[in-house]
């Protein structure tokens, strides 16, 4: 891969005149209708993709979590703050309080675009608790109150066994859901099914359903992962190059049936592993969301803009994985994974192990200013 230097590049000709643009994905963004969301909350990182033409982002745990770290010096007087204002409140509800507060912050900087596009873009993708996973109930009440904390919220929702009941529930309320946890074609066909039944439900009384923008993520890049993980604990030998292929063409078959069937909302690649996780769905109907150092990559490198949503994965590639990775041939078939399944599907066990493991952290985190360790001079 080339590496340019940052700046305007020049774009396709209409005319006689050359349409220039800032970079590779601000090319995207304005040329075709793939469209571009930052994964992450933080505003110095959410402002640099706006101006890359990014229109939503996304906030969990996990990124408070690299917030703090990167950003303590503007948090700290805040957190000692809540511990002031809350003197009950214990370091996990103070830690809920900044996913709160970082989460109203970015999407305050996405209103404008929420208005512009009438709530089909500019949204701040907030996660609900990774440790309610087995209770519909539980998502459901902390997805519409996450919703209420300001107009342009999305609210993640694992796609779980008890997540299939609450993504329908919540869309049903008027919330717009971002289904995560999410690796497989079974698992989007299920999130698709409660959406439409979410949103018929609203129609039937009358509830609005035009300014709604649901999406449901492919963490493309976990699958992959975890038929890396495969390879050393099965002994299985692959051609060099050929994993990072596996959610490429799950993203890509998924992307074929929803267009098929007319589902009303849109697929967002997520998990980033190569470029091949943006530049393969350059113009589908889709959202890519990648952090900022993968956005800072892929705006310098010489990768052409240009549409590869309908380029097949080579058929040999996908042979090989289907015969050797059973798993793979279950997250890339229909009805390869049960709704009961989805709990124990490796993919989804790895993912929740690593959201739960960032709310404590996240504690920690708050825990060290709460009650500083004596220790430490």
């Amino acid at each position: 891969m080339t590496l340019k230097v940052e700046g305007e590049r020049e774009g396709h000709m209409t005319g006689s005149t050359a349409t220039t643009y800032k970079s590779p994905l601000h090319e995207m963004t304005q040329a075709t209708p793939t469209c571009l969301w930052n994964d992450s909350a933080s505003i110095q990182e959410l402002t640099y993709a706006i101006e890359h033409g990014a229109v939503g982002a996304t906030c969990n745990p996990v990124i408070v979590l690299g917030v703090l770290k990167k950003e303590m010096n503007l948090w700290k007087h805040r957190i000692q703050s809540l511990i002031r204002e809350r003197p009950t409140a214990t370091e996990d509800e103070i830690a809920w309080q900044l996913v709160r507060e970082i989460s109203i912050q970015g999407a305050a900087l996405l209103k404008p675009i929420f208005d512009v596009e009438r709530g089909r873009n500019g949204r701040l993708s907030i996660q609900t608790d990774p440790r309610l996973f087995r209770d519909s109930k539980a998502i459901v009440e902390q997805a519409v109150e996450f919703n209420r904390l300001a107009p342009n919220m999305i609210v993640k929702i694992p796609v779980t066994s008890a997540g299939i009941p609450a993504i329908e529930e919540a869309t049903y309320r008027g919330v717009s859901i971002n289904a995560t946890v999410c690796f497989t074609l079974p698992q989007c066909i299920a999130v698709a099914e409660a959406v439409e039944r979410g949103l018929k439900r609203r129609a039937r009384e009358g509830k609005d359903i035009a300014s709604m923008g649901p999406v449901c993520t492919i963490m493309v890049g976990r699958l992959d992962d975890w038929l890396k993980v495969l390879i050393e604990k099965e002994n299985i030998a692959v051609d060099p190059g050929h994993l990072e292929w596996a959610g490429v063409a799950v993203f890509k078959k998924t992307y074929g049936i929803f267009r098929e069937r007319g589902y009303r909302l849109r697929l967002l690649s997520a998990a980033f592993r190569n470029h091949m996780h943006w530049s393969e769905f350059i113009g589908g109907d889709v959202v890519i969301s990648p952090p900022y150092s993968w956005q800072v990559r892929f705006n310098a490198s010489d990768i052409v803009v240009r549409k590869r949503i309908d380029d097949p994965v080579d058929p040999r590639i996908v042979d090989e994985l289907t015969k050797k990775f059973p798993d793979f041939r279950r997250a890339n078939t229909e009805a390869g994974i049960t709704v009961e399944e989805f709990d124990t599907f490796g993919p989804t066990r790895r993912t929740l192990r690593q959201f739960i493991s960032a709310c404590h952290d996240l504690d920690g985190v708050v825990r060290d200013v709460l009650i500083p360790n004596p220790d430490i001079a």
